[in-house]
Protein backbone atom coordinates (compact mmCIF):
# COMPACT_ATOMS: atom_id res chain seq x y z
CA UNK A 1 0.00 0.00 0.00
CA UNK A 2 2.92 2.18 0.91
CA UNK A 3 4.07 1.36 -2.52
CA UNK A 4 1.05 2.50 -4.36
CA UNK A 5 1.30 6.06 -2.62
CA UNK A 6 4.38 6.66 -3.16
CA UNK A 7 4.19 5.88 -6.74
CA UNK A 8 1.06 7.94 -6.80
CA UNK A 9 2.61 10.69 -5.40
CA UNK A 10 5.87 10.09 -8.44
CA UNK A 11 3.18 10.32 -11.29
CA UNK A 12 1.41 13.77 -9.61
CA UNK A 13 4.92 15.04 -8.94
CA UNK A 14 5.69 14.29 -12.88
CA UNK A 15 2.63 15.09 -14.05
CA UNK A 16 2.80 18.79 -12.33
CA UNK A 17 6.32 19.30 -13.32
CA UNK A 18 5.04 18.47 -16.91
CA UNK A 19 1.81 21.00 -16.63
CA UNK A 20 4.33 23.68 -14.94
CA UNK A 21 6.74 23.29 -17.94
CA UNK A 22 4.20 23.26 -20.92
CA UNK A 23 1.02 25.28 -20.16
CA UNK A 24 1.78 28.99 -20.19
CA UNK A 25 1.77 30.83 -16.84
CA UNK A 26 -0.90 32.78 -16.02
CA UNK A 27 0.48 35.83 -16.09
CA UNK A 28 2.38 36.33 -19.15
CA UNK A 29 5.44 38.35 -17.39
CA UNK A 30 6.11 35.61 -15.52
CA UNK A 31 9.21 32.83 -16.35
CA UNK A 32 8.59 29.81 -14.02
CA UNK A 33 12.32 28.68 -12.38
CA UNK A 34 11.66 25.07 -14.42
CA UNK A 35 11.05 27.24 -18.15
CA UNK A 36 14.62 29.15 -17.08
CA UNK A 37 16.20 25.85 -16.35
CA UNK A 38 14.77 24.15 -19.73
CA UNK A 39 15.85 27.32 -21.71
CA UNK A 40 19.72 27.51 -19.71
CA UNK A 41 19.95 23.60 -20.44
CA UNK A 42 19.02 24.05 -24.43
CA UNK A 43 21.00 26.81 -25.12
CA UNK A 44 24.36 24.85 -23.49
CA UNK A 45 23.34 22.04 -26.07
CA UNK A 46 22.73 24.15 -28.73
CA UNK A 47 26.11 25.78 -28.13
CA UNK A 48 27.88 22.16 -27.93
CA UNK A 49 26.46 20.90 -31.23
CA UNK A 50 27.40 24.68 -32.98
CA UNK A 51 31.06 24.09 -32.02
CA UNK A 52 31.16 20.59 -32.78
CA UNK A 53 30.09 21.51 -36.11
CA UNK A 54 32.28 24.29 -36.73
CA UNK A 55 35.21 22.10 -35.41
CA UNK A 56 34.38 19.10 -38.25
CA UNK A 57 34.40 21.29 -41.26
CA UNK A 58 36.98 22.00 -43.26
CA UNK A 59 36.91 25.05 -45.96
CA UNK A 60 39.48 22.71 -48.38
CA UNK A 61 42.87 20.99 -48.14
CA UNK A 62 44.77 21.87 -51.40
CA UNK A 63 47.24 18.91 -51.96
CA UNK A 64 50.95 19.50 -50.34
CA UNK A 65 52.36 18.03 -53.12
CA UNK A 66 56.01 17.73 -51.72
CA UNK A 67 53.81 14.98 -49.45
CA UNK A 68 53.43 11.31 -50.10
CA UNK A 69 49.69 10.76 -52.24
CA UNK A 70 48.24 8.88 -49.86
CA UNK A 71 44.86 6.34 -49.93
CA UNK A 72 42.97 9.12 -48.01
CA UNK A 73 44.84 12.20 -50.57
CA UNK A 74 47.68 14.58 -50.05
CA UNK A 75 48.39 16.12 -46.68
CA UNK A 76 47.17 19.48 -46.49
CA UNK A 77 49.38 22.69 -47.82
CA UNK A 78 49.60 25.40 -44.94
CA UNK A 79 47.02 27.89 -45.12
CA UNK A 80 49.31 30.45 -45.34
CA UNK A 81 50.41 29.44 -48.30
CA UNK A 82 47.59 28.40 -50.39
CA UNK A 83 46.78 30.92 -53.13
CA UNK A 84 44.11 31.52 -55.44
CA UNK A 85 46.25 29.50 -58.14
CA UNK A 86 45.68 26.74 -56.42
CA UNK A 87 41.93 26.69 -57.47
CA UNK A 88 42.17 27.58 -60.90
CA UNK A 89 43.45 25.40 -63.99
CA UNK A 90 42.76 25.10 -67.71
CA UNK A 91 42.42 22.51 -70.08
CA UNK A 92 42.06 24.53 -73.00
CA UNK A 93 45.23 23.35 -75.16
CA UNK A 94 44.52 20.31 -77.51
CA UNK A 95 46.91 17.11 -75.87
CA UNK A 96 49.14 15.34 -78.92
CA UNK A 97 47.64 12.83 -80.40
CA UNK A 98 50.68 11.37 -82.14
CA UNK A 99 50.65 8.12 -80.09
CA UNK A 100 49.58 4.31 -81.05
CA UNK A 101 46.08 5.26 -79.52
CA UNK A 102 45.69 8.24 -81.50
CA UNK A 103 44.28 9.96 -78.30
CA UNK A 104 45.42 12.42 -75.17
CA UNK A 105 44.23 12.86 -71.86
CA UNK A 106 45.12 15.65 -69.90
CA UNK A 107 44.36 15.32 -66.66
CA UNK A 108 43.60 17.54 -63.99
CA UNK A 109 43.64 15.54 -60.70
CA UNK A 110 45.14 17.16 -57.57
CA UNK A 111 48.83 16.31 -58.71
CA UNK A 112 47.87 18.69 -61.25
CA UNK A 113 45.69 21.06 -59.68
CA UNK A 114 45.90 21.20 -56.42
CA UNK A 115 42.65 22.38 -55.45
CA UNK A 116 40.74 19.10 -55.46
CA UNK A 117 42.41 17.60 -53.00
CA UNK A 118 40.17 15.64 -50.46
CA UNK A 119 36.93 17.15 -52.16
CA UNK A 120 36.29 13.90 -54.11
CA UNK A 121 35.89 15.63 -57.56
CA UNK A 122 38.20 15.85 -60.67
CA UNK A 123 38.13 16.50 -64.50
CA UNK A 124 40.18 15.91 -67.65
CA UNK A 125 40.33 16.50 -71.39
CA UNK A 126 39.96 13.57 -73.86
CA UNK A 127 41.27 14.52 -77.47
CA UNK A 128 40.58 11.62 -80.54
CA UNK A 129 42.27 12.01 -83.75
CA UNK A 130 40.42 9.94 -86.57
CA UNK A 131 40.68 7.02 -85.70
CA UNK A 132 41.50 7.30 -81.96
CA UNK A 133 40.60 4.95 -79.08
CA UNK A 134 40.77 4.81 -75.25
CA UNK A 135 40.73 0.93 -75.12
CA UNK A 136 39.47 -1.05 -72.41
CA UNK A 137 39.96 0.59 -69.12
CA UNK A 138 39.02 1.23 -65.70
CA UNK A 139 39.49 3.53 -62.56
CA UNK A 140 39.57 2.26 -58.89
CA UNK A 141 38.50 4.95 -57.49
CA UNK A 142 35.95 6.67 -59.25
CA UNK A 143 32.97 7.37 -61.60
CA UNK A 144 32.86 8.78 -64.39
CA UNK A 145 30.95 11.49 -66.10
CA UNK A 146 32.01 12.19 -70.05
CA UNK A 147 30.29 15.17 -71.94
CA UNK A 148 31.07 15.25 -75.59
CA UNK A 149 31.60 18.89 -77.19
CA UNK A 150 33.05 18.13 -80.30
CA UNK A 151 32.70 15.12 -83.08
CA UNK A 152 31.30 11.93 -82.33
CA UNK A 153 32.53 9.46 -80.00
CA UNK A 154 31.20 5.85 -79.62
CA UNK A 155 31.53 4.94 -75.66
CA UNK A 156 30.55 1.88 -73.57
CA UNK A 157 31.00 0.03 -70.46
CA UNK A 158 30.58 -3.67 -69.73
CA UNK A 159 28.57 -4.28 -66.32
CA UNK A 160 29.90 -7.09 -63.91
CA UNK A 161 27.66 -9.24 -65.36
CA UNK A 162 29.11 -8.80 -68.78
CA UNK A 163 26.48 -7.01 -70.13
CA UNK A 164 26.93 -4.07 -72.51
CA UNK A 165 26.03 -0.53 -72.51
CA UNK A 166 27.25 1.22 -75.94
CA UNK A 167 26.57 4.40 -77.93
CA UNK A 168 27.60 6.89 -79.85
CA UNK A 169 27.91 10.43 -78.28
CA UNK A 170 27.96 13.44 -80.31
CA UNK A 171 28.49 17.44 -79.23
CA UNK A 172 26.16 17.81 -75.76
CA UNK A 173 25.57 14.15 -74.61
CA UNK A 174 27.05 12.70 -71.49
CA UNK A 175 27.62 9.40 -70.39
CA UNK A 176 27.78 7.71 -67.00
CA UNK A 177 30.53 5.24 -66.32
CA UNK A 178 30.39 3.54 -62.74
CA UNK A 179 33.32 3.57 -60.44
CA UNK A 180 35.58 -0.02 -61.61
CA UNK A 181 33.86 -1.20 -64.43
CA UNK A 182 35.25 -1.52 -67.32
CA UNK A 183 34.43 1.10 -70.18
CA UNK A 184 35.88 2.31 -73.20
CA UNK A 185 36.12 5.52 -76.04
CA UNK A 186 36.30 5.22 -80.14
CA UNK A 187 36.49 8.72 -82.26
CA UNK A 188 32.99 7.51 -84.70
CA UNK A 189 34.08 10.51 -86.91
CA UNK A 190 36.22 11.17 -90.04
CA UNK A 191 37.64 14.53 -87.47
CA UNK A 192 39.40 15.27 -83.89
CA UNK A 193 36.71 15.02 -80.99
CA UNK A 194 36.74 16.48 -78.07
CA UNK A 195 35.45 15.49 -74.62
CA UNK A 196 35.73 16.51 -70.79
CA UNK A 197 35.37 14.02 -67.89
CA UNK A 198 34.86 14.47 -64.90
CA UNK A 199 35.37 11.80 -61.58
CA UNK A 200 33.85 11.68 -58.59
CA UNK A 201 37.72 11.61 -56.82
CA UNK A 202 40.57 14.24 -57.06
CA UNK A 203 42.84 10.95 -57.70
CA UNK A 204 40.36 8.41 -59.81
CA UNK A 205 43.45 5.96 -60.86
CA UNK A 206 43.83 4.46 -64.39
CA UNK A 207 44.42 0.85 -65.44
CA UNK A 208 44.26 0.23 -69.00
CA UNK A 209 43.49 -3.51 -69.87
CA UNK A 210 45.49 -3.99 -72.86
CA UNK A 211 48.47 -2.64 -71.19
CA UNK A 212 47.87 -4.64 -68.05
CA UNK A 213 48.59 -7.69 -69.88
CA UNK A 214 50.31 -6.90 -72.82
CA UNK A 215 53.06 -4.15 -71.40
CA UNK A 216 54.34 -5.90 -68.39
CA UNK A 217 56.85 -8.80 -68.02
CA UNK A 218 54.20 -11.39 -67.26
CA UNK A 219 55.99 -14.31 -69.37
CA UNK A 220 54.04 -15.18 -71.98
CA UNK A 221 52.91 -18.81 -71.42
CA UNK A 222 50.64 -17.49 -68.36
CA UNK A 223 49.05 -14.39 -70.81
CA UNK A 224 48.09 -17.51 -73.29
CA UNK A 225 46.94 -19.58 -70.23
CA UNK A 226 44.41 -16.61 -68.90
CA UNK A 227 43.58 -15.07 -72.16
CA UNK A 228 43.06 -18.42 -74.86
CA UNK A 229 45.73 -16.04 -76.99
CA UNK A 230 48.36 -18.19 -79.22
CA UNK A 231 51.70 -17.78 -78.68
CA UNK A 232 52.53 -15.80 -81.87
CA UNK A 233 49.38 -13.27 -81.33
CA UNK A 234 50.55 -12.51 -77.47
CA UNK A 235 54.34 -12.13 -78.81
CA UNK A 236 53.33 -9.79 -81.15
CA UNK A 237 51.36 -7.67 -79.19
CA UNK A 238 53.76 -7.16 -76.14
CA UNK A 239 56.43 -6.33 -79.25
CA UNK A 240 54.31 -3.29 -79.65
CA UNK A 241 53.26 -2.45 -76.13
CA UNK A 242 56.71 -2.81 -75.28
CA UNK A 243 56.16 -6.26 -73.05
CA UNK A 244 58.68 -8.56 -72.58
CA UNK A 245 58.61 -12.15 -71.35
Amino acid sequence: MDRFFKLRQTTLTISSLHKSTLTPPQNPTTITPNILKMIHILLIVSSLFTFSAHAAVQDFCVANLKGPDTPAGYNCKPAAKVTTADFVSSLGASGNTSNIIKAAVTPAFAEQFPGVNGLGISIARLDLAAGGVVPMHTHPGASELLLVTQGFITAGFVSSANKVYVKTLKKGDIMLFPQGLLHFQVNAGGFTSVAFASFSSATPGLQILDFALFANDLPSKLVEATTFLDDATVKALKAVLGGTG
